[in-house]
């Protein structure tokens, strides 16, 4: 959750193609959500959540986007997540390079040695501040059949993510 207002930034590869969102935030409270908007190129969504009807959403404490180009190596940072469909999954570790290229090499990536499995995509990883740096986004697999953590993660740098967020909420190009 970025916004007071219940704004949240996910992947566009987690939501692409539901026809119904539902998220439970940590009190255990659950909500509908919309899509905003997203940028299928970049991987990064907006959602809405909506107040059930005849009330109104409570004001949430967002997490605040810290400057991804100010991350250095070897930084500590947290992966946040729902691995497995296990809620509320923290992991620390250390971005292990910058300027990640996939095969499509349409994107760069922060590369990270904190657990990142399915599920975790799409949430936060925060530094030691709680400034969101990076979207979840990947795992790097080095055998085709492998689809559990083997040690690199990747995660979509805050910069890149704030500027979508802002041009699909803002109208900021």
């Amino acid at each position: 959750i970025v916004t007071e207002q219940g704004h949240i930034v996910t992947n566009h590869h987690v939501v692409a193609g539901v026809d119904e969102i539902r998220v439970t935030v940590h009190d255990g409270s659950e909500y509908e959500a919309e899509w905003v908007g997203s940028d299928p190129n970049v991987d990064v969504a907006v959602l809405q959540l909506r107040a059930p009807e005849g009330t109104t959403l409570p004001k949430f404490r967002p997490l605040g986007f810290g400057n991804s180009d100010s991350v250095r190596v070897g930084e500590m940072v947290l992966a946040v997540g729902n691995p497995f469909g296990l809620s509320e999954t923290v992991t620390r570790g250390i971005i292990s390079a910058k300027q990640r290229e996939l095969n499509d090499g349409a994107n760069e990536y922060f590369q990270v040695d904190a657990v990142i499995n399915p599920g975790n995509s799409g949430g936060p990883l925060v530094n030691v501040r709680g400034e969101i740096i990076g979207i979840n986004v990947a795992i790097f697999t080095g055998q085709q059949d492998v689809r559990v953590w083997q040690g690199i993660g990747l995660a979509i740098p805050a910069n890149e993510v704030k500027e979508v967020f802002e041009a699909i909420v803002l109208g900021r190009p």
